[in-house]
């Protein structure tokens, strides 16, 4: 086994863990499942989400992963329990998973980058969208996105993903509010406000059920749980560090992130006269919508390559986090080097992520089960275990650093147990239902 390293600094950990968490879930999806669940009673909901459920899921992966300061799969046996190693087996996997598909929307913003400097797809951006996103040019693109998070990775935790991440984060912080500034002065600015950021109470009262799966669905994928990052990442942080002010960190940016993504991408699409309701469901909504306001905007061609900068500077950032966790398991168990492992594992993510480049209807049915299935099972196994096996000692562990949090532990502790195993539950089993068991189920559609 190869020696284990550690993060730098502190500041180092919660900015690695925020650009892991800030990524395509918040500037690719957020605004999308916005806008196809009722608008701004979407919103509450997923933020009602993050503070209930999503807030006490990440801190339970905290604590797995500091108090072994071992990989994911690995945490379960050093803590006495061998036989739940599956547990973290499956939040592996759902990582790989992801990050296959994952790796294609990142060479689609490559594409875009390009595109918008030469105004490639101002004349047709449904069109331009339909040339890139498919085909050997996805191929191409995705190969090019793939190589440079590998050769971040494999340059370690010091000197890669810290350093990455140290000047990452910021920058995307810095660019969503200048972005957000020019939107303001846009025409369909307060109609976009308005859609974003004023709930219809009747619209939340009917229509609960079906958005809250979403809404939970959504706050899982956007602070990385389940898929290992968080238990991997607090692997390599110190025992002094403050569990819950890193994670409010980490919970408070992200959701900052999200709520600036709306604040862009809403005004834009009411500016060009977009039927927010049914124009952006899809892998392309972000690339097809916010191209077509660039091309209608003054100075269109710039703000383009600023705004899909960003976006890479995001999905740069979670697929870091993301390649990282199979890195941990394999430098953890193999006398392997990660200058070997990284490439190694590329490789693979590549050959998955091919049907997903070569057409767009395989890249939603892989992320439908991951959203669906795999997501929610594997943060509600970790809850199981944290909150119900491990008990006690999760408490023990949430109060190391974390002075005068006293009753807090417990009550975080409940929590788990109660409110996020009973939430992850229900949309676990709304997720089956729509993969596997209603009429024309979406784990039939590729085929």
């Amino acid at each position: 086994m190869s020696d284990r390293e550690t993060w730098a600094t502190r500041p180092g950990f919660i900015l690695a863990a925020i650009g892991s968490a800030v990524g395509l879930g918040n500037l690719w999806q957020f605004p999308f499942k916005t806008a196809t669940n009722g608008g701004a009673a979407f919103v509450v909901f997923y933020l009602f989400a993050v503070v209930l459920v999503g807030f006490p899921a990440m801190l339970a992966e905290f604590v797995l992963g500091r108090r072994t300061n071992v990989n994911a799969v690995d945490a379960f046996a050093k803590l006495g329990h061998r036989q739940w190693r599956a547990i973290g087996g499956l939040a592996v996997l759902t990582g790989f998973w992801i990050l296959s598909y994952y790796n294609v929307v990142g060479g689609w913003v490559l594409r875009y980058i390009l595109g918008s400097a030469r105004g490639a797809y101002f004349a047709d951006p449904g069109g331009y969208f339909g040339a890139v996103s498919a085909g050997p040019p996805a191929v191409a693109a995705q190969a090019v996105f793939l190589a440079i998070v590998v050769g971040i990775v494999a340059l370690g935790i010091e000197d890669g993903i810290e350093k990455a991440t140290k000047l990452m984060v910021p920058s995307i912080l810095l660019l969503m509010v200048a972005l957000a500034v020019w939107v303001a002065t846009l025409p369909g600015a307060g109609a976009g406000y308005e859609f974003f950021l004023s709930p219809d109470v009747g619209v939340m009262v009917n229509n609960a059920g079906s958005i809250i799966p979403f809404a939970v669905g959504q706050a899982f994928f956007t602070l990385s749980l389940g898929m290992a990052i968080m238990v991997t990442y607090s692997s390599y942080v110190g025992g002094e560090d403050n569990l819950v002010v890193d994670g409010g960190a980490i919970v408070v940016t992200n959701t900052l992130v999200g709520v600036l993504a709306g604040l862009v991408v809403f005004p834009i699409l009411l500016t060009i006269g977009a039927d927010i309701t049914t124009e952006t469901g899809g892998a392309g909504a972000l690339f097809v919508a916010t191209a077509a306001g660039f091309g209608s905007v003054p100075f269109g061609r710039v703000f383009g390559v600023v705004f899909f900068g960003v976006v890479l500077i995001a999905a740069l950032s979670s697929a870091i986090s993301l390649l990282e966790v199979t890195v941990a398991y394999a430098n953890d168990n193999y006398d392997v080097p990660r200058t070997v492992l990284a490439p190694a594992i590329g490789v693979a993510l590549f050959v998955l992520g091919l049907p997903s480049a070569w057409d767009t209807a395989w890249l939603t049915w892989f992320d439908s089960f991951a959203y669906q299935v795999f997501l929610p099972l594997s943060v509600l196994a970790t809850a199981i275990f944290v909150g119900w096996v491990l008990g006690a000692d999760a408490v023990t562990e949430l109060r190391e650093g974390a002075a005068g949090l006293g009753a807090g532990a417990d009550a975080w502790l409940w929590t788990v147990r109660l409110v996020v195993v009973a939430g992850v539950t229900l949309t676990l089993a709304l997720g089956i239902n729509e993969m596997f068991l209603v009429e024309d189920a979406a784990v039939y559609a590729p085929f």
